[in-house]
């Protein structure tokens, strides 16, 4: 009875997915177009835009109030003091004469200016760098054989907010550098809030959280010159990491794609860690949580993401932010990895309370238990990206923790970075922290009070309330934790001996990669240590990935110049596991975005098909011509998004050439450093470099009509893989979305491996 009531309480509708109008593109600032004039006719403030949601209106006790949205939201057709007094005048202060000295009772002064020097709150010490949205879970029930958490039986909805970050940068770092990601949810469930708290990265650098402070500090810029900013690119970071050999298996991942995300929507989610899960008759099973996204894995190429930080440093953000507005809502597959609850918490050998391990899916298949998808962007980005609180110790009924060392340490250490960066023991009062449930906890006062108690009594056993709160026992939906058997032991601070493994695992996932995906590591792998001051620090590298294989280890070594060290033990025989591997496959196409190159002389009814074409499929087109306004005369222009000066291939999954631009007016040197000295006659250098990268980078490229001064220039065959060139604008497409469905043209790529 219980779980049918929660179960009911957490059900919430989910919106729809809806369509992009037909010519839209994602990004516009406001609701309504702006004025050519400052407005002075006054009106109530603009509602958000349709993309866009702020957190359920709850109290902060976690009582629904029925109030819409806007009631949270600044009202009101004038501008006020905080207080509510109208202004007729914010930009000049309160002085003694026009020219003379500004006087000390200018109350609105001090309190604008005040309110100003404290808008900032310190930024997380890691995973400062975010972005979110909010969302929809639905439960498949096919969890409920293992645990008996409500919101994940068969049909119902719960609403939830997840936030992407990367962990080393601050919070004005660039997206797109190599680095792990976090992968954060706040589930708002009937049962009270349940925060799964990952990364991209399914292993962690160390096994104990008391080695947290080193492999950050480690990590971070170095604490003299703040530089480098969001790298791991340093003499600290790999001093440490060939030093404390148990980070070898995250470094390993961290020199793969992994690092280097496409897109949010296109990132896998872990737990990390290994959780007990406890079903309706108390019977416990260990998993592993896996997010799978319904796009696919797929990442950037190295050079893609160095020239995407100076073009775009916000690039996840806003693809995440455009994707949810143009209607394309991302969505992964919550999966779980089940191991028996054995007392030695292994399974085939492999120690599950250790983070630096995994468990292959071969070994273990990860099983679907519920589909989210993110469907609305948030209204404001402080009150809720930056003050969101995740806490990995917000469990529910029918979840519960292991006895992980590091997860041990992340109990004490997010409840504890959540007072110093919330101000107080009050965070769960901020309206994106706001539980689904009713809250009676009996915490009173500190900071940022918001909740108004009534009763006489915050304590317990009592009368004077009528013995309110209650204790709540298993049958009526209690929180239990699971009672776990103590083997007598000595207090050590030791390690099991199945920690010591550090190189079996690094080697499968080596192993367990394509030769596109294994060049990629060597080239991670050199770029980083070149970066390096200390030769010595290079040298223990070596040493590192001797121990991972011989073939990794030489290759870095050469990039290096220096000789490649022999392993130090033996090396093993694991069989490789297909589901590390990012390559292979075919994937949908929403949310990806076409480049349409034209000029005033192009096909442009051609232009409009394809345009029409990609809106259709669920991808967002791009018309980039030499200069803005639009193509064409008449009833049906063509409306331009992009320029030639201002855009790069980064911008785009796939181009298509609707015939040969010629030089444009501004395609000179001095006006755009890109277009050089352009040839007469030929095709504008800025189109052609576009086209290059993109090919480069293995990249969808087609178009119709005469292309081939563009094709000659980049050494593009008509008929290669991942090009179309042969037909129409109506075949260029067709080509092209056929080839996106596997991300890239990979047999681009030669290897010599």
């Amino acid at each position: 009875m219980v779980q049918k009531k929660a179960a009911k309480a957490t059900a919430k509708k989910a919106t729809p997915r809806k369509r992009a109008d037909s010519g839209a593109t994602p990004g516009r600032p406001a609701p309504e177009p702006a004025a050519g004039v400052e407005p002075t006719r006054p009106r109530e403030p603009l509602p958000p835009k349709p993309d866009q949601r702020g957190p359920d209106t709850l109290g902060p006790t976690g009582r629904p109030t029925g109030a819409p949205q806007a009631a949270v939201a600044q009202s009101g057709a004038y501008l006020t003091t905080a207080q509510g007094a109208r202004l007729y005048d914010s930009d000049h202060s309160l002085k003694a004469g026009a020219r003379g000295p500004v006087l000390l009772q200018d109350h609105h002064l001090r309190e604008k200016i005040t309110h100003f020097d404290h808008e900032r709150i310190p930024e997380r010490v890691v995973h400062a760098r975010g972005a979110a949205a909010h969302g929809v879970f639905r439960g498949y029930g096919t969890a409920a054989k293992v645990t008996r958490a409500a919101f994940l039986a068969k049909g119902v909805e719960t609403p939830v907010f997840v936030r992407f970050s990367t962990v080393l940068g601050s919070r004005g770092s660039a997206d797109t550098v190599r680095d792990t990601r976090g992968f954060a949810t706040k589930f708002y469930t009937g049962e009270g809030t349940f925060d799964l708290v990952g990364n991209n990265i399914p292993v962690f650098f160390i096994q104990d959280a008391i080695k947290f402070p080193d492999i950050i500090h480690a990590a971070k810029p170095h604490p003299d010159r703040e530089i480098p900013q969001a790298q791991s690119a340093h003499d600290t970071f790999w001093d440490f990491v060939s030093l404390h050999t148990e980070a070898t298996h995250h470094t390993l991942w961290n020199m793969s794609d992994r690092a280097l995300p496409r897109s949010f929507r296109m990132m896998e989610g872990f737990g990390v860690h290994t959780f007990r899960l406890v079903n309706a008759k108390g019977a416990t099973t260990l998993v592993k949580f896996h997010w799978k996204p319904k796009l696919g894995v797929h990442s950037l190429v190295w050079e893609e993401a160095q020239i995407t930080n100076g073009m775009d440093p916000d690039f996840h953000r806003r693809d995440l932010a455009d994707a949810i507005e143009a209607g394309a809502f991302p969505q992964w597959e919550l999966g779980i990895q089940v191991f028996p609850d054995t007392p030695e918490q292994t399974f085939e050998g492999i120690d599950l309370l250790d983070p630096t391990k995994i468990v292959p899916e071969e070994l273990a298949p990860v099983e679907p238990i519920g589909l989210m998808t993110l469907n609305a962007n948030p209204t404001n980005y402080f009150a809720e990206t930056e003050q969101v609180a995740f806490h990995p110790g917000h469990l529910v009924p029918g979840i519960d923790v292991t006895d992980d060392p590091l997860l041990a340490g992340r109990l004490f250490s997010y409840l504890d970075t959540q007072i110093s960066r919330l101000g107080g023991p009050n965070f769960g009062q901020i309206p994106v922290n706001r539980p689904h449930a009713p809250v009676n906890d009996m915490l009173r006062d500190g900071m940022h009070q918001s909740a108004v108690h009534a009763g006489t009594a915050p304590y317990r056993p009592n009368s004077l309330d009528g013995g309110c709160p209650f204790l709540a026992g298993a049958e009526t939906g209690a929180f239990i934790e699971v009672p776990v058997e103590l083997a007598a032991a000595r207090k050590v601070r030791e390690a099991p001996a199945s920690f010591d493994d550090h190189f079996s695992q690094p080697r499968l996932f080596w192993l367990s990669m394509t030769p596109v995906e294994r060049e990629h590591i060597i080239a991670a792998y050199t770029f980083e240590l070149s970066k390096c001051y200390e030769q010595s620090v290079k040298e223990r590298a070596l040493t590192v990935l001797a121990n991972i294989d011989p073939q990794l280890c030489q290759e870095v070594a050469t990039g290096l110049g220096l000789p490649a060290p022999a392993p130090a033990q033996p090396l093993g025989k694991p069989a490789p596991s297909p589901a590390l591997s990012q390559v292979g496959g075919t994937w949908p196409l929403d949310g990806r975005v076409v480049g349409i190159v034209a000029d005033s002389g192009s096909d442009l009814k051609g232009v409009r098909t394809v345009r029409d074409a990609v809106l259709k499929a669920g991808m967002v087109p791009l018309v980039i011509a030499p200069t803005g306004g639009t193509l064409g005369t008449g009833k049906n222009p063509v409306t331009v998004q992009r320029t030639f000066a201002a855009t790069r291939s980064v911008e785009f999954d796939a181009l298509l050439l609707a015939g040969t631009p010629g030089a444009a007016a501004d395609a000179h040197g001095a006006r755009d450093a890109k277009a050089g000295a352009p040839e007469p006659d030929g095709p504008d250098p800025r189109v052609v470099l576009l086209v290059e990268e993109a090919y480069r980078h293995g990249k969808a490229v087609g178009g119709w009509n005469d292309t081939s001064g563009i094709r000659e220039a980049v050494g593009i065959e008509e008929d290669g893989p991942g090009t179309a060139f042969a037909g129409g604008p109506s075949a260029a497409f067709k080509g092209i979305a056929r080839a996106l469905g596997e991300h890239r043209a990979w047999d681009r790529f030669p290897s010599t491996l």
